[in-house]
């Protein structure tokens, strides 16, 4: 049973309503003031505010998708899976499974395009992370065989989940109903989660002795996406998106990359590498490191590079 299947939320649901009936039940056998009446009432209190509390983490995960997975809830690696399909895998990206979208016709990839569950390997950073690419059903159509198209590197917030940018977000979705309309051209987008060291929050830095995430994002993934894929090898071919911990990875790669990402978007982003008990010690008292994980001191210190930037926020309560 997965950590966001109906039958876990239910289970937990049921055993809060059970712990509380028991609760209500037993406590007038348990109003003595022996030390087994006290232990009692106390074990079944506890018991209780567990199993609420738990139904209530889980539908909370279950909505937002904080974590995919009992693995991922205990900070474990999974699996990637088994190459499904070699024609459209490369050395650096392996399709372990298919997906289409819920459209009419969406199971053929040319009326509906397809979403490919992917296992991706840095060639510098030496790391692999899971993901999900969407091509357009325009990459299938015989007249576009040639074209090259553009592409996104699509970043969830920390932990996060990369099926939430499919469920949760709908990116795959919009991306489709947008070209349709001809309000944007038909791209691909890779979407993963800035977690590829998990439980670690690296903040997209390349840790001395450590994750070297920045080299993953910036150098290796881009090389892999136009290796595998037909996306063109020019800025204004590759972009760069996320919220939260996404967006500010998406800032300040694009910030320090302007000859690979030509533009790059931050939803509810924030501009300086956090720095708590989920990041651990980042910079090795490098202070050089943390002032260029620093999106704004970047951008004054450097010369206009053409990259265009587009940030997001809201009136009330985000603090950025």
């Amino acid at each position: 049973m997965g950590l966001t299947s109906n039958t876990v939320l239910a289970l937990a649901i049921i055993a809060g309503v059970l712990l509380f009936a028991a609760t209500v039940w037993c406590w007038p056998r348990l109003a003595g003031r022996t030390w087994r009446a006290l232990l009692g009432r106390v074990g079944l209190l506890l018991a209780t505010q567990l199993a609420l509390f738990s139904a209530v983490g889980l539908a909370a995960n279950k909505s937002f998708s904080f974590y995919g997975s009992w693995a991922d809830l205990f900070g474990q690696q999974t699996s990637v899976g088994k190459v499904v399909d070699h024609s459209m895998s490369s050395k650096d990206i392996k399709v372990v499974d298919k997906q289409k979208l819920d459209v009419p016709g969406g199971a053929q990839p040319q009326v509906g395009g397809q979403i490919l569950k992917v296992a991706i390997t840095g060639q510098k950073s030496k790391i692999t992370s899971p993901g999900y690419v969407w091509l357009p059903p325009e990459y299938f159509q015989p007249q576009h065989k040639q074209q090259n198209f553009p592409a996104s590197i699509v970043l969830t917030g920390y932990p996060g989940t990369a099926e939430n940018l499919i469920k949760g977000l709908n990116y795959p979705m919009t991306a489709f109903k947008q070209a349709k309309a001809g309000k944007m051209k038909p791209m691909i987008l890779v979407m993963l989660r800035p977690t590829i060291a998990p439980p670690r929050d690296t903040e997209c830095v390349d840790i001395p002795g450590g994750p070297q995430t920045e080299t993953f994002f910036a150098e290796d993934l881009p090389q892999a996406i136009q290796a595998t894929f037909r996306v063109g090898k020019k800025p204004q071919n590759m972009g760069f998106i996320g919220n939260s911990t996404g967006g500010y990875c998406a800032l300040k790669i694009a910030a320090h990359y302007p000859q690979t990402f030509g533009a790059a978007a931050g939803l509810s982003a924030y501009y300086d590498a956090a720095n708590d008990a989920t990041t651990g010690n980042l910079f090795q008292g490098d202070d050089k490191l943390k002032k260029r994980a620093d999106v704004l001191h970047s951008i004054e210190h450097k010369k206009p590079t053409g990259t265009s930037f587009l940030v997001t926020s809201s009136e009330t309560g985000e603090p950025n």
